[in-house]
């Protein structure tokens, strides 16, 4: 089954995910929920998707997938569910972003993600419909999705 849904720690990354996905706003913040970690642990990361979003025009927008690679870490796809900070995540923007993610993770070989409940948090999408668009997006997928649906502390969480 190529989504999985699991309780732990999304960085503590224990079923070793090649990478790791979070939605974030198009304004250029990371300033509450599990985008503060992203933001916390991947600062170079943080500095592109923040120049892209306040680019003229703007080169990370709702529906987007921003794949960044460091090295010694998991990759990180970002994925542009809500034009702002706050409530306000569409479920267009959530399928749009999930597509292109997949579509990413095909072209450069990405075959494992793990993912918290995206756009269902400070995004304000129904858990449950959000989750319905995983499973579509991803359902014959032939590599493997990860989706924290529970935060359980975990030993080797780094940051």
């Amino acid at each position: 089954m190529p989504v999985e849904f699991v309780a732990g720690d999304l960085f503590a990354n224990r079923f070793i995910a090649q990478a790791l996905a979070h939605g974030c706003n198009c304004a250029g913040s990371m300033g509450a929920g599990i985008a503060v970690g992203f933001r916390e642990r991947y600062p170079a990361m943080f500095e592109e998707y923040r120049s892209r979003c306040k680019a003229t025009p703007p080169t990370f927008a709702l529906g987007s997938a921003f794949l960044w690679r460091e090295a010694g870490k998991p990759a990180v796809f970002n994925l542009g569910t809500q034009p702002r900070p706050g409530r306000g995540a569409t479920y267009e923007a959530v399928e749009t972003a999930l597509s292109a993610m997949r579509a990413t993770a095909d072209a450069v070989g990405v075959a494992s993600i793990a993912m918290p409940r995206i756009a269902a948090g400070y995004g304000g999408l129904s858990w449950k419909k959000v989750k319905v668009l995983i499973e579509t997006v991803f359902g014959d997928w032939t590599g493997s999705v990860y989706v924290y649906e529970e935060f359980r502390e975990e030993a080797g969480a780094a940051g």
